[in-house]
């Protein structure tokens, strides 16, 4: 399945399944799920109140509640729909509580960047305000000149888990989504010591869709091209087998150090083509358009400002 946050002419924010070029709205189902027990725990706890709808209400009812979707769906073809080309897409997680990062988790990135692999992740973070929609127009903020794409398989949390096995790390995930994480080297590589967070958190600065594609519809996330293409000329394409630590070994291993929530998002690194280490350095410039690609997962694009 393909899910997504939208909008349409009445400016409420839904939730939908896309059936062909048409979305299903789903928002009523979602909104009367139960909470699983996991997720009542977890917000008497944290003193938090529980999503109402939308996403994170359905990955917040527990992962059964993306089978019983299926279900619906299948039941339901008939009802609300809306052409794909009428709706306005949001991110398909508008607002996630974490979203980490893996540094030069590919080969061909570290060797362009001229440092050795890693032995462990490298982890960064965006803060969720910087999300922002497929089709966004982001604007490069003043005084920075040095703004820089890097396509991303972005992993969507489906369960909350806290040191999970790598054995099982795929059955946490929900699904899949296309990620560019936007990055102001000045704040990265020219200052000392560097602002890597700051860096990728500022507005707009994690376009993220078109949507969530379910977990059953990729059955091996180390098996998907990767592809940025900036003004119609391809800047990177890589393979997912080329990670230096997997999804399923990223997963394990920040739930190590912290509980993994359901719609946080694992941005999984990027492969070799990225601005900053091209010769000459190439940066985003007002009027850029950007399309990004991951097979079987979906296409995102948007532009700069």
């Amino acid at each position: 399945m393909r899910i997504v946050s939208f909008h349409c002419h009445d400016g409420h924010v839904r939730t939908g399944v896309v059936l062909n070029d048409r979305v299903l709205d789903i928002s009523e189902w979602v909104e009367r799920l139960p909470l699983s027990e996991e997720a009542k725990r977890h917000h008497q706890h944290a003193g938090s109140l529980p999503p109402l709808g939308g996403i994170l209400r359905c990955l917040s009812a527990g992962p059964e509640a993306l089978r019983h979707l299926q279900a619906h769906v299948s039941q339901c073809a008939d009802q609300t729909q809306w052409a794909l080309s009428a709706v306005a897409l949001y991110a398909p997680v508008p607002r996630p509580g974490k979203i980490i990062g893996v540094g030069r988790n590919y080969a061909d990135h570290a060797k362009e960047t001229g440092v050795a692999p890693f032995e462990k992740p490298r982890i960064i973070f965006k803060m969720p305000s910087s999300v922002a929609a497929p089709g966004a127009v982001v604007r490069r903020p003043q005084g920075v000149h040095k703004l820089d794409f890097e396509a991303e398989l972005a992993v969507v949390m489906g369960a909350y888990g806290r040191d999970i096995d790598a054995s099982t790390a795929l059955h946490h995930v929900a699904g899949y989504t296309v990620l560019n994480d936007l990055s102001a080297r000045e704040f990265q590589f020219d200052i000392s010591p560097a602002q890597t967070t700051f860096a990728k958190s500022m507005d707009g600065f994690c376009p993220m869709g078109p949507w969530l594609v379910t977990r059953d519809e990729v059955p091996d996330p180390q098996n998907l091209e990767v592809y940025c293409w900036l003004n119609g000329v391809q800047m990177q394409h890589g393979h997912t087998k080329d990670m230096l630590f997997a999804v399923k070994d990223l997963v394990a291993y920040v739930s190590r150090f912290m509980t993994l929530e359901p719609g946080d998002i694992i941005t999984t690194g990027t492969p070799a083509g990225i601005g900053a280490f091209r010769t000459p350095p190439l940066y985003l410039q007002p009027g850029d358009r950007l399309a990004f690609e991951v097979t079987g997962v979906g296409k995102l694009s948007h532009s700069i400002a």
